[in-house]
């Protein structure tokens, strides 16, 4: 299983998407119906792909040097979409989970290897009604993958907590804020990976993986860090799917910005950090439950910090790497979305502001999509209700302070 090497620290992004009825606000099954009509226009749509579910469109960036332009690709691939979805009354949405939708309710698109998965898996193969964003980093020499990857989950969790963006479970409030990690490491083959010394290692691993008949190729081991021996990358899948595009550069920055600063500690001849097993995945849950407000294991000691006060000092200490790679801008989002607070917290604050909260969530989702950045939930509720109140007053009322949001 041969490691193909790719230019150092270029950039890959892939971005799940929804599609919002906008009548109803729930999915529409038309993914095939997109994906034909994005394919028939006469612009480059190699960027636009069908996904596992039919209510799902993906959008990926060509490797890039930088940030901002893999943004940028993902941008032009965003606009293409609209130019369809829109005539068809549907809009483009993101988040890790969509607040009210049934899973039951979801087609598979039309595939071997998908019908295979759920074939599979029964039960957990049709509950995966989750979104994520994945960033590829290329890695220039093979021997740096593996060190890099447990380097990587010494703070994976840090920007899972960040972009935590799946509160919302078939329209139950679920207590995590980001249940998709709790959904999707129910496959067999996702999860935490698991951590080698050697390639050789993972090339033992990969083989009695495929002659015992769990996977066919490698592509299906769905680790939340996983090295891409096609591509010669790491790639993150720690990540829900963001809301909008400054969020999904930001986590690109973040990711770029780590596996460089630890291809630096490698040239210069460091030892990279890594912990156990056990503490990976106790920092995976604890992100998952707590979001923001987790306070993770930071070292094979076993010392912990507040989850936001450890983004604080990474954004700092990543800082001169991020201009030098041209992802200042990028990776300072990280501070905006610190004082707004995480997907899952303004996604949270709308259902408490809010009597038909189900509705309003998409609506602030739809609205970071169009905005291409996180906006205040507080202010978003206001526009909302100022417009409502003056269209149809009876529908649409805020709660008491400190009330609960239906269910």
């Amino acid at each position: 299983m041969e490691f193909n090497r790719s230019p150092r620290s270029t950039v890959g992004i892939e971005w799940e998407l929804q599609l919002i009825d906008q009548d109803s606000y729930d999915l529409r099954q038309a993914g095939e119906t997109v994906i034909q009509a994005v394919h028939g226009l006469p612009e480059d749509t190699s960027g636009i792909h069908r996904e596992m579910l039919l209510n799902t469109v993906e959008i990926v960036s060509r490797p890039r040097r930088r940030v901002g332009e893999a943004c940028e690709d993902l941008a032009g691939s965003l606009e293409l979409l609209k130019s369809v979805t829109e005539p068809l009354r549907i809009s483009l949405a993101s988040s890790g989970t969509h607040p009210f939708a049934n899973p039951v309710y979801q087609r598979i698109t039309d595939s071997d290897r998908y019908a295979e998965l759920v074939k599979r898996t029964q039960y957990w193969g049709r509950q995966m009604l989750i979104y994520g964003t994945h960033v590829h980093v290329g890695i220039e020499d093979s021997r740096k993958a593996l060190p890099i990857l447990s380097a990587l989950l010494t703070r994976f969790a840090h920007l899972q907590a960040l972009t935590a963006a799946s509160p919302f479970w078939n329209a139950a409030l679920t207590g995590y804020a980001d249940n998709r990690a709790m959904v999707f490491q129910q496959l067999p083959t996702a999860g935490t990976p698991h951590q080698f010394e050697r390639w050789e290692e993972i090339e033992e691993y990969a083989a009695g993986m495929q002659k015992t008949g769990i996977i066919s190729n490698f592509d299906e081991v769905r680790w939340d860090i996983r090295p891409s021996p096609k591509f010669g990358t790491i790639e993150m899948r720690m990540c829900d799917a963001a809301t909008n595009l400054a969020e999904i550069c930001m986590v690109a920055a973040l990711s770029q910005c780590l596996v460089e600063y630890y291809s630096r500690q490698l040239d210069a001849g460091k030892t990279l950090p890594k912990m156990p097993d056990w503490f990976i995945s106790e920092n995976k849950w604890r992100a998952a439950r707590y979001g923001m407000d987790a306070i993770l294991i930071l070292d094979k000691e076993g010392n912990e910090e507040l989850v936001t006060e450890t983004l604080e000092r990474m954004v700092r200490e990543l800082e001169p790497i991020s201009i030098e790679l041209g992802c200042a801008e990028e990776l300072a989002m990280v501070g905006e979305v610190l004082k707004l607070g995480a997907p899952y917290q303004r996604m949270l604050s709308i259902s408490e502001q809010t009597r038909r909260y189900r509705e309003a969530i998409v609506r602030f989702m739809i609205a970071e999509m169009e905005a291409g950045r996180p906006l205040d939930a507080t202010t978003f509720v206001q526009h909302e209700r100022e417009s409502l109140e003056k269209a149809e007053p009876e529908k649409y009322q805020s709660l008491p302070t400190g009330a609960a949001a239906p269910r």
